[in-house]
């Protein structure tokens, strides 16, 4: 059995390795994908797998973008974090899926079903799943944190930018407070409206209402104005350059 896997998280992506090939050492891992962009470029040039291990939410969009730019046949075991509701539309749409955090019984359940069904032919309405999940509009609203004594709480639209520095998430706020949240960026990227935030680079997760000018400066390279003004002048990465404008522009493809 070949298979491919699509996650953007690095080591959830070696963990889910290392369970398929508990259960079945034989599994050919293809390839592990990160991204809506890089997973259509590899599906474009080689030969598709007979199944997929699909996270819903990817670094640069959801995953169901992948298969509005190339076609793909290949069965998929979703992996997800969404709550009862959304798991409800993927039962009624025969879709199998994982929850996370992924636990080996469930994934040795999952394959076990993929071939006994592997001979039957299956049609996924993935148009019609992408619809339920994005009217859902499921994204963090507020956060809550421990200041001294007491618990502070406040809304994701107060957030100007959340930045990333020695291990640490602080939620910098529109009116210049700040405070240490108890997550990762890459986590916070997929709770939080993607419309309005932003993953300029590594360490800056950027709303865009906190942009006052972008400037231009040699071979492409980005530089951001924001407010409250951080300690450090921030950057677009390089590598983002081009998807940062798109979304500037609201395009999202």
């Amino acid at each position: 059995m070949n298979v491919v896997i699509i996650e953007d998280e690095a080591l959830a992506s070696e963990r889910l390795k290392k369970m398929i090939l508990t259960c079945d050492n034989t599994i050919n891992i293809m390839a592990q994908l990160e991204s809506v962009e890089e997973s259509v470029e590899w599906f474009s040039s080689n030969a598709h797998p007979d199944l997929i291990f699909l996270d819903i939410h990817l670094e640069d969009d959801l995953s169901f973008a992948i298969f509005e730019k190339v076609e793909v046949s290949s069965a998929i075991i979703f992996t997800t974090a969404f709550d009862e509701y959304a798991i409800k539309a993927f039962k009624l749409k025969s879709i199998d899926y994982l929850l996370k955090p992924i636990v080996q019984e469930e994934l040795d359940a999952a394959l076990k079903k993929y071939r006994e069904m592997s001979g039957e032919k299956t049609s996924t309405d993935l148009h019609m799943l992408y619809n339920m999940i994005v009217k859902r509009n499921n994204y963090r609203e507020r956060f809550s944190v421990n200041v001294g004594q007491k618990l502070k709480t406040f809304a994701t639209d107060e957030v100007a930018y959340f930045m990333s520095d020695s291990g640490y998430t602080n939620a910098c706020l529109s009116d210049g407070r700040s405070y240490c949240i108890d997550q990762s960026l890459d986590a916070l990227s997929k709770e939080i409206n993607p419309k309005k935030y932003f993953r300029i680079n590594r360490k800056v997760l950027i709303s865009i209402d906190a942009i006052k000018e972008v400037h231009v400066f040699a071979k492409s390279r980005l530089k951001l104005d924001i407010r409250p003004k951080p300690e450090e002048d921030v950057f677009v990465s390089i590598d983002k350059v081009t998807q940062f404008k798109k979304w500037l522009e609201g395009s999202y493809e």
